[in-house]
């Protein structure tokens, strides 16, 4: 019955008396007939409930009035077979008497070119298994996702979770993290349904239009061919798994060298010898010294002086182990030969400055920085005989003053 029929059928039952209206045939069918008629234009479920409690009340006026609006709505429709297809969405399609079945109550967007998309693209692998995301599907049979899946929902049934299912979270943080046209599912209030082969073959029986089945076939030919090209590479993906995992092992055993060598390096640095406050060098141990003296020089930061009786072109090699900029002076005795070396040594390298001391002196100190050590031999002769190197606690200044 269309609209206007319902409405009239209406009038009549409401002229009759109250008492016998409410069990009539007449009036349980022309319910009924509303009912149909509110499910076939996809009245809201509430809507449907509210007109229910008026039939059983038998309050004619207010089921009229749903009716009559619903008319009045459904003449200022555009019909769909009239629609600007300029628009975005076309309008919903509530009028019986228009080809509504040709759009099969879902609305339809024009924004985009489906013949042109290579749907095998569009395939994901979730769970292990190739499917096609609900709001893709929407976008192919060039409806709205919830539209689709409200379908899917009246004919739930057909669809056990081998062909369909919801994503979980985490399932949809990952599409989104792999795929950049979901980045605007970030937000969504639940996550998308999934289909797969199986359910988009199902699909073609819940939604009958000729575009959605044309669509259909497309999806299935994307998933043959999707199995096809893996089948006929699979040595290729076998082969870069190979890799992958090689890769992988490579990188660990790369990790735990390393780890290895820092142990070893590690323990190396435990056991070889500080710079102690006071070391003692026996008789021959000339390299020992010689090394304990050159990590001293090294170790300056600021400057370096040294006092020593005796100096030759030893010492201006020791003393040039030290930083750049570092400062070094030489507190020793007027000698010829030396200052000679020493002037030679300072047109070619960064300079060391001597200082001829006034007076002569028996210990000889080395001054690295703010501190002093007093050694127990001239730094050519360290380690020749037994002698000691010692840190003082007197400060550079109190040496340096003495010397005056």
């Amino acid at each position: 019955m269309t609209i206007d029929e319902l409405i009239a059928e209406g009038k009549k039952l409401q002229s009759t008396n109250i008492k016998t209206r409410s069990n009539s045939t007449k009036y349980h069918t022309w319910t009924n007939n509303c009912v149909t008629y509110l499910e076939k234009i996809y009245f809201s479920k509430e809507r449907r409930n509210q007109f229910m409690f008026y039939a059983l009340n038998s309050r004619f006026e207010p089921m009229l009035g749903m009716l009559q609006s619903i008319k009045e709505n459904s003449e200022n429709k555009e019909p769909v077979t009239k629609c600007d297809k300029s628009k975005k969405v076309v309008a919903k399609c509530e009028n019986p008497d228009e080809p509504v079945t040709k759009c099969d109550r879902l609305i339809t967007i024009e924004n985009t070119n489906e013949e042109n998309i290579d749907i095998a693209r569009l395939i994901v692998v979730v769970r292990n298994q190739q499917v096609l995301i609900d709001r893709d599907i929407a976008m192919l049979y060039k409806v709205e996702t919830r539209t689709l899946n409200q379908k899917v929902k009246r004919n739930v049934a057909r669809f056990p979770e081998r062909f369909r299912f919801q994503l979980t979270k985490e399932e949809l943080q990952e599409l989104i993290t792999n795929c950049d046209r979901f980045a605007t599912m970030k937000h969504v209030p639940s996550p998308p349904y999934a289909f797969t082969e199986q359910g988009i073959s199902m699909l073609s029986a819940v939604v009958t239009s000729q575009k959605a089945v044309d669509t259909s076939i497309r999806i299935m030919d994307a998933f043959v061919g999707m199995r096809r090209f893996l089948a006929a590479n699979a040595h290729v993906f076998q082969r870069l798994d190979r890799v992958e995992r090689q890769q992988i092992e490579n990188k660990l055993w790369m990790e735990q060298t390393d780890d290895k060598i820092n142990t070893i390096l590690s323990k190396m640095d435990k056991q070889a010898p500080k710079l102690l406050p006071e070391q003692v060098f026996a008789t021959g141990c000339i390299w020992d010294a010689w090394a304990y003296v050159s990590d001293l020089v090294r170790s300056a930061k600021q400057r370096i002086v040294l006092i020593d009786n005796f100096v030759d072109d030893r010492v201006l090699s020791l003393l040039d182990k030290r930083a750049d900029n570092v400062d070094a002076t030489i507190h020793s005795r007027y000698y010829e030969m030396f200052l000679t070396d020493l002037k030679k040594h300072n047109e070619q390298y960064k300079e060391i400055k001597f200082v001829q001391l006034p007076h002569k002196n028996h210990d000889r100190f080395l001054i690295i920085d703010d501190d002093v050590y007093l050694l127990g031999a001239s730094i050519k002769d360290m380690g020749i005989g037994l002698c000691a190197v010692t840190k003082m606690e007197a400060s550079p200044e109190t040496i340096l003053g003495l010397l005056k």
